[in-house]
């Protein structure tokens, strides 16, 4: 009998999401409401930041940053080409245009020189990714914007119960953005949250996730068949109840499967550490990673190790394409990134998520062993 096919990426859901989802569905009310509030206010109690601003989608909650950092037409963002689609389709969809940074070549996060010297006039925001969960040299990259007076966000779709400098990812810059997309550590089915610096920018999110409406002043003049006021249009981008009272379920059980998550990392690095064609990404005292998967770099033989592993029941990829190949992208030119350049020839993912229990990471670490 073959072994159960390792997956690279997974849903988590636990049967105990039954009881209080079937409550929501039928309780007349599966719009924004009481568990939104409940969730966001579980939400800012996990990352530490009061400022939670559920949404839709990951990608919703970029745009909303982007539109909160008043980024727009004629503005320049710089961004990372080392990561899902969606997050630079976020930039384009604000009109402005992008400005691609080089990456680090070991870890594949953005490199913070490299932004540096890409500042100009233009430049209204800078977009940084925490690849596979391990974040990026923030407290450089906010030292650069505080400089020039630009707002920083980080797309932390990866990066759920990370840490960074021994706060959880959340709290460091303008604006952070978190997938709840299905496969990732914290799922609601699909949706987001952004998490908020200050206040300000908090309140304007939450007008314009919902057209632009302040719901407090609609739910004050309930009786009235109109709206307030107005005062800037917005998007339709809230969360309802039903994936809330996913994501408050899924809460409970975040940190465990952080746990193996990380203890799966760890041991890939004691184990490979001393396979000749394989390189690791460091791990460092001031980043606690959170794993979605585990990145590593083959140097040699690339060609075949997909598929050795897959004929061994174990799905390993690069997750996501460099995005400054796609063709909706080609009107950007950030010239010749060698970091980008020699970071994705070697680069592949392996699973390490919750699902990997001892046995599977030790099946997956023979068979890189024994491919070389």
């Amino acid at each position: 009998m073959l072994d159960p096919f390792i997956p690279l990426l997974k849903v988590f859901m636990p049967l105990s999401v039954k009881e209080p989802l079937l409550e929501t569905l039928f309780s007349g009310y599966i719009g924004q409401g009481i568990k939104v509030e409940l969730f966001e206010e579980r939400l800012s109690e996990y990352i530490g930041n009061p400022y939670a601003l559920t949404v839709n989608a990951g990608t919703s909650a970029l745009q909303l940053a982007l539109r909160l950092a008043d980024v727009g037409a004629g503005d320049e963002v710089i961004t990372t080409p080392m990561t899902c689609a969606a997050t630079n389709m976020a930039i384009v969809a604000s009109g402005a245009r992008i400005v691609w940074a080089d990456v680090d070549p070991v870890s594949g996060n953005i490199d913070p020189k490299d932004v540096d010297r890409r500042i100009s006039g233009k430049t209204k925001a800078i977009v940084m990714v925490h690849w596979g969960g391990v974040p990026c040299d923030i407290e450089a990259i906010n030292s650069i914007a505080a400089v020039h007076g630009i707002k920083v966000i980080e797309d932390a779709s990866h990066a759920m119960g990370a840490y960074y400098k021994g706060l959880k990812i959340g709290n460091h810059s303008d604006f952070v953005a978190f997938s709840l997309h299905a496969v990732k550590h914290l799922t609601t089915i699909d949706g987001g949250v952004l998490f908020c610096r200050n206040e300000a920018d908090y309140e304007r999110g939450k007008r314009l996730r919902w057209f632009g409406i302040d719901r407090k002043l609609k739910d004050a003049n309930a009786r009235h068949e109109c709206e307030e006021d107005i005062i800037e249009c917005g998007y339709k981008f809230h969360m309802n109840d039903v994936c809330a009272t996913v994501g408050i379920e899924q809460l409970k059980y975040l940190d465990l499967n952080l746990r193996q998550c990380r203890g799966n990392a760890d041991f890939y690095a004691k184990e490979l550490s001393d396979v000749d064609d394989v390189a690791l990404i460091p791990q460092t005292q001031d980043k606690q990673g959170s794993y979605l998967f585990y990145t590593l770099h083959v140097l040699s033989r690339q060609a075949g190790f997909a598929n050795y592993m897959f004929d061994r029941g174990i799905l390993v990829s690069q997750v996501h394409s460099r995005n400054n190949r796609f063709s909706c992208f080609k009107s950007f030119d950030g010239g010749h990134l060698d970091g980008l350049e020699n970071f994705t020839r070697s680069m592949i993912c392996i699973p390490s998520g919750w699902w990997v229990d001892e046995q599977a990471r030790e099946r997956i670490a023979d068979a890189i062993r024994s491919y070389f």
